[in-house]
């Protein structure tokens, strides 16, 4: 089939990949254009790209395609059966949803109608759910409102991070958009009720408050590493957190409860396990302690 592929982080590399190794003609990859990246601020090619370049495929970077006329005329000329898009970054206008023969098929990193937008993965730990999965559905203008192909369900399991509930996606994602491209299943619209958001993330919400329950900050944890990280505050210090678990303990929320270290929350009490000073490796909090002592008694800042 003659396909252009979308996509620009580590989560669309599999797909292009199965795409690859399953004999499809790939005319176009898009992705998202080089960045500064590292200490040298080096300009960087994202996941997609370097895949690309490496199974010998033409790669082209827009910047922008909204009101870019010239873009749609080229992406009209590659006479495409159909377009994958897999967390490319840009807005498809409609004229670029509408050029492919059997239109442009978006890999969704959840169970459609839960958790549209941009980030479902960690939306879905954050809540709690029993499991996440993946949809494959056919685009439309509206922010993953297009009618759905197949779905997979993944489950998530009561310690699941964000990296490995990805790379389970990412993997699922790839068998499923070529079973979608083999088997073209009919279009069945999202249900109405259940729709759920997921907003996109920024440093912004890396910061913890002591005053949320244990349960609710051992997700936070979960969901939110390696990015954007979650953060308190201790000695003039911003310390990031990686890894945690609820333990048994209360008293003011932020209180250093024993050596562990265990920190009383809002409800319950959560044991720290994996910690990072800035400008420094993250290490197991025994470790940790050695150099950046917190006694019983200290009370912790929020991030």
């Amino acid at each position: 089939m003659r396909l252009a592929f979308m996509g620009s982080p580590d989560f669309a590399v599999p797909a292009l990949r199965a795409l690859h190794g399953a004999g499809h003609d790939i005319v176009a990859v898009y992705c998202q254009p080089p960045r500064p990246a590292g200490r040298g601020q080096k300009e960087t090619p994202c996941p997609v790209h370097r895949a690309a370049l490496e199974l010998g495929l033409p790669v082209r970077t827009p910047a922008r395609l909204r009101r870019d006329a010239a873009e749609h005329a080229a992406f009209a000329a590659l006479d495409l059966d159909a377009a994958v898009v897999a967390a490319y970054g840009l807005i498809l206008p409609a004229p670029m949803l509408a050029a492919p023969r059997r239109g442009c098929l978006n890999i969704h990193a959840s169970l459609l109608p839960r958790w549209r937008g941009a980030a479902p993965i960690q939306a879905a730990i954050l809540a709690g759910d029993a499991e996440s999965g993946v949809t494959i559905m056919q685009m439309e203008e509206g922010l993953d409102t297009g009618p759905m192909l197949l779905r997979a369900a993944v489950p998530i399991g009561p310690r699941g991070t964000t990296p490995a509930l990805h790379d389970a996606l990412a993997a699922a994602g790839a068998a499923l958009i070529l079973r979608a491209l083999a088997e073209a299943p009919p279009a069945v619209p999202q249900p109405v009720e259940g729709v759920t958001y997921a907003p996109k993330l920024s440093k912004a919400d890396a910061g913890i408050d002591w005053r949320e329950s244990a349960a609710a900050l051992d997700r936070r944890v979960r969901a939110l590493n390696p990015w954007p990280g979650t953060v308190f505050r201790q000695g003039g210090e911003a310390i990031r957190l990686l890894a945690a678990e609820p333990a048994a303990g209360s008293g003011p929320p932020g209180t250093v409860l024993d050596a562990a270290p265990t920190i009383a929350c809002g409800e319950g009490a959560l044991r720290l396990l994996r910690l990072q000073r800035p400008g420094r490796g993250p290490l197991p909090a025994e470790a940790f302690l050695r150099g950046f002592p917190l006694p019983p008694g200290t009370v912790l800042g929020n991030g």
